[in-house]
């Protein structure tokens, strides 16, 4: 008879048990290749410290792409992402089809009712949050204040698309590499498509009429687009058509572009010495204006969502509220400095009297607040959204139309081919979609 049979089977069982106890659950996280996403890979040390049972995977990929990806797996139930890095575009459509998981159940220290309210409304389905928001923005100017002096200029606080205009004709001086203005020219609806859309907006120009007809062929259109060429084939880097944000930031960081209209995030990287060539010399302004009551800046917040398919969620949640929240702004604040934390989220951000300090901070609070989701334009629309249009349907038509814009920009084809071109497909979508 076998008596160390029993002891060896206990001792096995202790193991397994043992085993199990610190098994790790694996979540995969789909993220954007932005500064602030990237500087967050880098610190979740004090994430996995405080949950060693929870293992982080990242996919990482450039903005077109992720949302190609994203789309594609949620729409097909394939469960590749427990997290999913979306935007104000996606969450309310995806919400609203039970896409994704409430996070109404967040911890209450997390804070729900300190996110700021226009960031939060974005958010919410049916008085559910359906993502936490990582970082919020709007759009802004940001120039050179070394070259405007020079040029013997000062950039108003609000300008107008004329003053802007001047401003990057003065400014240009291609011998030596410096160009006027830096604008997003890649294809894509939240590439080209949400500068051109946001400043269409400033234009007094629509995506819809209130019959949901296309507006493509209207002057306003006409002027945006003119008005878009004219200072990029003047002014703008060579190349143009396919630079994105990530593209311009580079540029501007190097010196080469003596403005540059885009994201409010892109503040801290542009101003940071270790980054930026000419961090001591960068200015803000609002995004301009051409006289009609609404500016050219854009509202959305990169958030975290997790997709309903997730056989992860409650790991999930943990790490949602971990990067979303206060204490991974104070730990930013305290590794990075008060400049890097994740902007135009949180109401007691910007109550915070070291943040307040930070050059840009009252500038983004400003551009955020005076976008107007609900009332984007000048002429009344069905539909809600600034630099985009709050359908399902938008995100392929806008890719296309910013593909001819884009070509156009590249001296493939004139504006107004252009603009008939996306009057056409425009209207060939909408009216198989039903509209």
């Amino acid at each position: 008879m076998n008596l160390t049979m029993p002891l060896r089977l206990t001792s096995i069982a202790a193991i397994l048990a043992a085993n199990a106890a610190f098994a790790e659950t694996t979540i995969t996280i789909a993220t954007v290749n932005n500064g602030d996403m990237i500087r967050m890979q880098g610190l979740t040390e004090d994430f996995t410290s405080k949950n060693p049972d929870i293992k982080l995977e990242w996919v990482t990929l450039e903005e077109n792409v992720l949302r190609q990806r994203v789309t594609q797996d949620i729409a097909a139930k394939g469960g590749q992402f427990d997290v999913m890095t979306i935007g104000t575009y996606e969450v309310p459509i995806w919400g609203a089809q039970d896409w994704l998981v409430s996070l109404d159940d967040l911890p209450a220290e997390w804070d729900k009712d300190d996110i700021l309210p226009a960031i939060r409304g974005g958010l919410t389905v049916d008085g559910n949050l359906y993502a936490a928001p990582f970082y919020g923005e709007s759009s802004m100017v940001m120039y050179r204040k070394d070259l405007m002096a020079n040029a013997g200029m000062e950039m108003p606080e609000a300008p107008t698309w004329d003053e802007i205009a001047k401003a990057a004709e003065a400014m240009t001086d291609k011998e030596k590499g410096i160009y006027g203005i830096c604008l997003r020219g890649k294809a894509g609806w939240g590439e080209n498509m949400a500068f051109l859309s946001a400043m269409a907006n400033s234009y007094g120009a629509r995506w819809f009429d209130e019959d949901w007809k296309p507006q493509f062929d209207t002057e306003e259109w006409a002027a945006t687009l003119n008005t878009y060429m004219d200072l990029m084939n003047n002014y703008g880097p060579p190349g143009a058509s396919t630079n994105g944000f990530n593209e311009n930031l580079s540029l501007f960081q190097q010196g080469k572009c003596g403005m540059w209209i885009d994201a409010t995030v892109a503040a801290s990287f542009v101003t940071n010495p270790t980054d930026s060539t000419v961090a001591e010399h960068v200015g803000f302004a609002l995004a301009p204006d051409n006289g009609l009551g609404k500016r050219g800046n854009w509202l959305w917040a990169w958030s975290l969502a997790i997709p309903a398919g997730s056989d992860a969620t409650d790991e999930a949640k943990k790490f949602v509220a971990w990067a979303t929240s206060k204490e991974y702004t104070a730990l930013v604040a305290e590794s990075e400095g008060w400049a890097n934390v994740p902007p135009g989220t949180r109401t007691s951000l910007y109550e915070n009297e070291e943040y307040k300090k930070v050059p840009f901070a009252e500038m983004t609070l400003n551009s955020i607040n005076s976008a107007d989701p609900t009332n984007p334009t000048v002429d009344p629309v069905p539909y809600t959204g600034v630099q985009f249009v709050a359908i399902p349907e938008f995100a392929g038509i806008a890719t296309q139309v910013g593909q001819e814009f884009s070509a156009a920009l590249a001296g493939q084809q004139s504006v107004q081919e252009a603009l008939e071109k996306a009057q056409a497909l425009t209207a060939e979508e909408m009216e198989a979609a039903g509209y």
